[in-house]
């Protein structure tokens, strides 16, 4: 251990004798994230214990999200010296006909691949901007992604379990370590309906962007269902219990990734029994060129570009404001590559004069919900901020 230490810092650890038992040298307590998880160094940390990490937005302009510009949301520690060789699954719960374990090889050879792109957001993505403020990472609009994940579906796993007939919900149970360090505790363990567990686009994955997926992000595998909030994707996945009531595992129950089953004023405390758990993601838009800030000469096209999402549903159109939301343009707005994947949007903007101006942009989706220009209405957990995104510009 020591030799490799010292390889890492570059000389010899002075006085190593002496170091209590235990003992973890401040070099390593506090590692360089952008380096330790591939990070583009823009990136933003926001808290890390545990990791959490968002995109700035022009960071997110690849139409499939690399790993330096994809956000890192994590509830307890990242497990370690993990040996695939030897990782298993097992499907448990009340409504198995009985528990089955797989390898991860028994997965990869065993059912058929697929591969989506998915749009996964943290539930708590533009949490900054609630007032009064609202408790957890400060979330401004980085908090998602869309890169190409590779894996099993989980209905076919499901069916060659068996599954009996009043199975409910999904809970997943992962690897990752409570805070506490306390083992008979998990870090997070939440999960799905049936009916979104059986998806054809909910996957149990190995690959992401064509490559293992980054320790970070869930190595050697993790539950991908797309649309919903990430927290529902499960990092480092070894279990999955089928349930035959909703799934009561750690960050199930409110206030964790839950809302107001009604309006209620900016402040208020609400019951337990007054909340909802977050389903699909609502109608959401960003826009990823030009950074904010952009400067033109009079005269000048501002080509802009960016992405649109609308959880379960498509986005049916795209417009953007010069003039705070009095009128709006369309942009063009490409199909999604898949079900679930963002939708990519363009336009060319003209502006009358020289000046000051805000770009803003707006999503409808099939339903003819569109984004609300300010931020949405309050729950105590900062959940579902979806308020247009917009730019400063300035022509010269």
């Amino acid at each position: 251990m020591l030799s490799s230490a010292a390889t890492l810092i570059g000389g010899n650890i002075i006085y190593s004798a002496s170091m209590p038992d235990n003992y973890t040298p401040l070099v390593f307590q506090d590692p360089d994230p952008y380096k330790l998880f591939g990070k583009d160094p823009e990136m933003t940390i926001l808290n890390n214990k545990p990791w959490n990490i968002e995109a700035k937005a022009h960071l997110l302009n690849d139409n499939v999200t690399p790993n330096k510009s994809m956000f890192v949301r994590n509830n307890g520690l990242i497990p370690q010296d993990i040996d695939v060789s030897k990782w298993t699954i097992t499907f448990d719960g009340e409504s198995v006909v009985s528990s089955k374990t797989y390898t991860l090889q028994d997965l990869k050879t065993k059912f058929k691949h697929y591969t989506y792109q998915l749009t996964l957001e943290c539930g708590g993505n533009g949490r900054s901007e609630f007032n009064p403020p609202a408790k957890g990472n400060q979330w401004t609009i980085g908090a998602v992604s869309c890169a190409e994940w590779t894996g099993v579906r989980l209905k076919d796993v499901l069916e060659d379990v068996g599954i009996k007939n009043n199975a409910v919900y999904i809970g997943y149970h992962g690897a990752d370590i409570h805070l506490s360090k306390d083992p008979t505790k998990e870090a997070i363990s939440r999960g799905v309906p049936m009916y979104k567990a059986y998806q054809e686009e909910t996957l149990l994955a190995f690959k992401m962007n064509g490559e293992d997926i980054p320790l970070t992000h869930g190595y050697p595998l993790r539950l991908v269902a797309g649309g919903w909030p990430a927290s529902t994707s499960g990092k480092w996945i070894k279990g999955i219990s089928v349930r035959d009531k909703i799934h009561d595992g750690a960050k199930m129950k409110a206030p964790s990734y839950t809302v107001p089953c009604n309006t209620v004023s900016p402040g208020d405390k609400v019951k337990e029994e007054n909340m909802c758990i977050i389903e699909s993601m609502p109608v959401k838009s960003l826009i990823t060129y030009p950074k904010t800030g952009a400067m033109i000469n009079e005269g000048e096209s501002l080509n802009i570009k960016g992405h649109a999402w609308a959880g379960e549903l498509a986005v049916k159109s795209m417009a953007y404001s010069i003039d705070f939301g009095a009128t709006w343009n369309t942009c063009v707005l490409n199909k999604p590559i898949n079900r679930l994947a963002w939708q990519h949007f363009n336009a060319t903007i003209k502006f009358p004069k020289k000046g000051y101006y805000e770009v803003w942009a707006k999503a409808t989706d099939e339903n003819g919900v569109s984004q609300p220009m300010i931020v949405p209405g309050w729950n105590p957990k900062g959940y579902l901020n979806n308020a247009c995104h917009r730019i400063a510009v300035k022509v010269k």
